[in-house]
């Protein structure tokens, strides 16, 4: 289940993508690379983003 109407995310999906923007900042202090942790946050939105548009779909027949 959604957070809010307006959101894609369930609470589990958004502490992720939070926490991969946390470890992401920290790795860019460091000069370090983060397009793996990108990749992993762009996943679990497409796949929330997915289910939602399915939900949406199965709503309006």
């Amino acid at each position: 289940m959604p957070i809010s109407k307006h959101d894609p995310y369930t609470i589990r999906e958004a502490a992720l993508v939070i926490a991969l923007g946390i470890r992401i900042e920290k790795r860019r202090a460091y000069g370090k690379s983060t397009a793996a942790l990108e990749r992993q946050a762009d996943r679990i939105r497409e796949q929330a983003e997915a289910r939602e548009n399915a939900r949406a779909q199965s709503r309006s027949k």
